[in-house]
C-alpha cells in the first residue's frame, strides 16, 4: 500500500504561516526556510509553500518513484517528480528518505 507523505498548500509568506499554524495546532516543524516549511501532525506532514516556488499538491511516497521519470533532488535531502492526474491535480511522487 502506498503512503501519503504530505499535503501542500500555498501561502503568501512562510514564517507568519508557520507561526499561525503553531499557535493553533500541536505541530512540530520538520523543515523551514524562506520558500517552504514542513509541519508534522501526528498522522501526516503538512507543507506550506510559496505559489511561485511549489504548486499546491499532495505527495505520495513510493519505492519506485523514479519509474515516473527523473527525480529532482531537493534541499532537504528528498527527491521527487511532479505529475498531474487526468483532472489536473498535482501529485508529487516522492522517493523514500534514506
Amino acid at each position: 500500500m502506498d503512503r501519503l507523505h504530505h499535503i501542500a498548500i500555498p501561502v503568501s509568506e512562510i514564517a507568519p504561516a508557520v507561526e499561525w499554524y503553531q499557535s493553533r495546532f500541536d505541530v512540530e516543524i520538520q523543515y523551514q526556510d524562506d520558500s517552504w516549511a514542513l509541519l508534522k501532525f501526528e498522522n501526516i506532514a503538512f507543507a506550506l509553500v510559496l505559489p511561485d516556488q511549489h504548486p499546491a499538491h499532495f505527495a505520495i511516497e513510493r519505492i519506485d518513484a523514479d519509474s515516473y521519470g527523473p527525480l529532482t533532488p531537493h534541499r532537504d535531502g528528498t527527491a521527487s517528480i511532479y505529475i498531474n492526474d487526468p483532472w489536473k491535480n498535482v501529485i508529487e511522487i516522492l522517493a523514500p528518505s534514506k
